[in-house]
């Protein structure tokens, strides 16, 4: 069973304390976590520091709300420092990467995308491709509720062609929650899972990837990140994100679960997955960090992403 703490997890890479937001702004009840505020807000601060931008999100800052804007628009020397600096390329680039790939399987007629810990993601009130692409947001029924009084707080339209599957893990059924949200397991679909593979257990992502490969139609692909065993860490790096979980874990969001990618990758193939390629910070900077003059780029090999297709 996920919780709310489970489903909502942020971020498999190193960093610092400017990934916990704000200890000045208490949570209310419903409120995402702050490691899932936290990745917002580098996607926000992303907006205002790095020109050109990696992901252009047009909605990062006004989701926020006006008193998380005007402090992250007070305090950005703290994002200005070498580990923000690292952790946002990879919190920017896990999602420009993940619409890229929306992007590409679309043109080739998939026409649902499913975002499982939705949390912060405008991509449903941004959506380039019309009411043709259906979007469905899975989230906690509370976290949901807070997600979208927010919206109308901030007068960002919520389109038809979006549908909210609030889904309880300790209660619910997510394929049962799906179906009666209209959601088609006979038509491909692509599936973003962004910040979560670190706060399950082992069982529980395979739970979920095994529901993808067996349940979802052929053609469908599903993007997610995860973070790498110690060994295959420098000794420096391994320090450096042993800092950074001992924090989060202060917050109630302990990692749990670290995958080698060569293992991973023979496992979604037994589950029933047709192909599926990682990529490291390597090729994620080649494809998406070339020619910049500011040096913003992924450092480091703790957090990979995983594209998987049946």
């Amino acid at each position: 069973m996920l919780t709310r703490r489970q489903l909502l997890g942020s971020i498999t890479v190193l960093g610092t304390n400017v990934f916990i937001p704000f200890p000045s702004v208490a949570l209310q009840e419903g409120e995402p976590s702050r490691t899932a505020q936290g990745a917002a807000l580098l996607r926000a601060a992303h907006q205002l520091l790095e020109t050109p931008l990696v992901f252009d999100d047009p909605l990062a800052l006004r989701i926020l709300g006006p008193q998380r804007r005007r402090l992250l628009e007070s305090d950005l020397d703290r994002y200005r420092e070498p580990g923000s600096r690292a952790l946002r390329a990879f919190i920017v680039v896990r999602s420009r990467f993940a619409e890229d790939e929306l992007a590409r399987s679309v043109s080739q007629g998939t026409r649902q995308y499913l975002v499982l810990g939705a949390g912060l993601d405008t991509f449903a009130y941004r959506n380039p491709h019309g009411e043709s692409l259906r979007v469905f947001e899975v989230d906690h029924p509370t976290t949901q509720d807070w997600k979208r009084r927010r919206l109308q707080d901030q007068g960002i339209d919520v389109p038809r062609s979006l549908s909210f599957v609030a889904v309880d893990f300790e209660k619910d059924s997510l394929a049962d929650r799906l179906r009666s949200s209209g959601f088609r397991r006979d038509t491909p679909v692509f599936i973003s899972w962004l910040g979560v593979t670190v706060y399950l257990t082992r069982e529980a992502v395979m739970q979920t990837l095994g529901f993808v490969a067996r349940e979802c139609a052929p053609g469908s692909r599903i993007v997610f990140d995860f973070a790498v065993p110690d060994g295959l860490l420098g000794e420096a790096e391994r320090n450096r994100r042993d800092e950074l979980s001992g924090r989060v874990a202060k917050l109630g969001e302990p990692w749990i679960s670290y995958f080698d990618p060569q293992a991973l990758a023979g496992d979604l193939l037994a589950v029933g997955f047709t192909g599926a390629v990682s990529l490291a910070a390597s090729a994620l900077n080649e494809r998406y960090f070339v020619g910049r003059a500011d040096g913003f780029r992924v450092h480091g090999s703790s957090g990979r992403i995983m594209s998987a297709y049946t």
